[in-house]
């Protein structure tokens, strides 16, 4: 359960807040492979705030760009379990740094982090620190042409990290492949051999 700081608790029995959406991608670099992180909000302007690293639980500052690049994310379940959840997300095909983004960059399976912020209405400050509400991965993040008339926005469809439990090891069980993840290690040394063995006991072999 997540617990509040008395600020947050008071302005939000007197309905004296405003929420917005933080998004936080990490797409790769196509060239070096290297993270490339970026950061949008639902909020208006460019703003450096703090937010809570769900990996290390310390607050970190981020920046997060506005004026329009964030425009709708689905709901989040909250759930207590590992089941693995989906959530869409969508981003504006007008903006320059959306568009630098998703098509400049490696998104497919990207870390995607989606944080909760409560500002004050008056000064517009933030009342603690960001709180995690979703992180995962990039699944699909298409671009699509709208017709005449018609909404144009980029849906990135994202699934939780749970989804890393339903993955398998293509990994063998063998001399070979354990040099490649310990070199020096011989345990497997005699894998494929060992089966024919025979161990006997005893004084005389049977």
């Amino acid at each position: 359960m997540r617990s509040f700081s008395s600020m947050l608790q008071n302005a939000l029995l007197n309905r004296s807040v405003v929420f917005r959406d933080l998004l936080w991608l990490i797409p790769r670099d196509r060239e070096t492979g290297n993270p490339a992180p970026y950061g949008f909000w639902s909020g208006v302007g460019d703003i450096s705030t703090q937010v809570i690293n769900p990996l290390s639980g310390s607050a970190v500052t981020r920046n997060f760009e506005g004026a329009g690049a964030l425009i709708s994310i689905s709901d989040i379940p909250a759930v207590s379990n590992i089941t693995v959840q989906t959530v869409t997300v969508r981003i504006s095909q007008l903006n320059d740094d959306t568009q630098a983004v998703v098509r400049g960059y490696d998104l497919k399976q990207a870390r995607v982090e989606i944080y909760s912020g409560y500002f004050d209405p008056v000064s517009r400050a933030l009342l603690e620190p960001a709180f995690c509400r979703f992180q995962g991965f990039v699944d699909e993040a298409p671009v699509t042409t709208p017709k005449e008339g018609d909404d144009g926005y980029i849906e990135l469809t994202c699934t939780s990290h749970t989804s890393e439990l339903t993955r398998t090891n293509p990994d063998t069980r063998s001399h070979d492949s354990q040099q490649l993840r310990a070199p020096g290690d011989a345990f497997f040394k005699d894998v494929v051999a060992v089966s024919d063995w025979n161990i006997f006991w005893g004084q005389k072999q049977g």
